[in-house]
């Protein structure tokens, strides 16, 4: 995939659209490429995550996180594992390449580190685009409690 491919497809990603070319461009540069063929596991329940994934080609589906939960399609553009970007977690779910060929851009947290040490300027901008979500999720969970007479 071409560098301006890539690019392109860092700006339609969750989280990486905030970011100004040059970042997308060192992210690209710097993250590794993975090819899954169809079925093959991305990663497993409980696996040490220490990045995140964008996927570039085909279709990734993440196993339901709880009996009553439906499996999730991320098709590209997705972005997996935000929150591995920045700490060291373990994996929720069981992610498999969908039907076709898949192809990953794996982003590491040192990726991430480095992005934001030459791009300081992308820091403040991730850091209000989570404090919005966090906020956003927060509002959630309080009107669910509010409709919830129990």
């Amino acid at each position: 995939m071409a560098l301006d491919d890539d690019i392109a497809i860092l700006e339609a990603a969750p989280l990486f659209g905030l970011m100004h070319r040059d970042a997308l461009r060192l992210i690209s540069f710097a993250a590794e490429r993975r090819r899954l063929e169809p079925g093959a596991v991305l990663f497993t329940r409980g696996e040490t995550a220490e990045g995140g994934f964008v996927v570039t080609r085909g279709t990734v589906v993440l196993e339901p996180r709880g009996p009553r939960g439906a499996p999730v399609e991320a098709g590209p553009a997705a972005l997996i594992g935000q929150a591995a970007l920045f700490f060291t977690l373990e994996r929720p779910t069981t992610a498999r390449a969908g039907a076709g060929p898949v192809e990953v851009m794996v982003v590491t947290q040192a990726v991430m580190r480095r992005m934001l040490e030459v791009f300081p300027d992308a820091a403040a901008v991730i850091h209000d685009a989570l404090a919005d979500e966090l906020a956003a999720l927060t509002r959630a969970f309080a009107d669910s409690r509010a409709a919830d007479p129990t």
